[in-house]
């Protein structure tokens, strides 16, 4: 389906007042929030902010919060005592990213995300690794639906969607930065670079987890 169409029928029809969006307001992410405001604005946006995040994704978030008109942004954090313990010096993203993406993501998206049956990603085929064959349409492994309406986009779609109804880039994307997370793990990709080899680069990691199995036993089953 077309991802207009797509969107339409899962917040109209399929799963009213059940769905939400999750949006790292990044690189690309203008493009589906813009969607999704034209179709219902007081759609749920739910937009992990870890504590680590670059100060331009949190200005970016209440610039495009303004310019579309979202009237329900909710922002999940870390849970401040849980991040006490385990990331008490606030370097666990250099000894265990695994375990940091797990406190400060995983654990509070799984925690928004009560009460939604369904939720919509921004993840598309052209990221590679893990997502090259990703369909519109999934189950998640918490049992909800999970809609990827630009699976399918190419980065001269989204390109070409920017400049039609001239959203605002990511500050960070003049820099080289084509995929963005977390500061202190992600860094500016070169020529050549695939669009997500800026994350957790040299480590291996290719996802944060939070569009992974969950492991049983929770983090600890989470294998070194």
């Amino acid at each position: 389906m077309r991802a207009e169409a797509l969107l339409r029928d899962a917040l109209l029809r399929r799963f009213p007042g059940r769905i939400a969006l999750v949006s790292s307001f990044g690189a690309e992410s203008a493009a589906l929030l813009h969607m999704v405001a034209a179709i219902d604005r007081t759609t749920p946006v739910i937009f992990l902010d870890t504590g680590k995040l670059f100060v331009e994704t949190l200005r970016y978030r209440e610039t495009l919060s303004k310019r579309l008109g979202l009237a329900d942004v909710r922002i999940a954090r870390p849970d401040p005592a849980r991040i006490a313990r385990a990331d008490a010096a606030g370097n666990l993203w250099k000894t265990d990213p695994d375990r940091c993406c797990w406190h400060r993501k995983v654990e509070p998206l799984d925690a928004a995300l009560e009460g939604f049956d369904a939720w919509i990603t921004g993840r598309k085929r052209l990221h590679g690794g893990m997502r090259r064959h990703l369909s519109q349409i999934e189950s998640g492994p918490d049992g909800r639906t999970k809609i990827n309406p630009l699976a399918d986009w190419s980065a001269a779609d989204i390109e070409a969607y920017f400049i039609r109804y001239e959203l605002p880039p990511h500050p960070l994307t003049a820099a080289g930065f084509r995929s963005i997370g977390c500061a202190p793990c992600t860094r500016a990709t070169s020529i050549g670079d695939a669009p997500r080899d800026g994350r957790w680069a040299g480590s291996g990691k290719v996802e944060c987890g939070i569009h992974l199995p969950r492991p049983h036993g929770g983090i600890e089953g989470i294998q070194a």
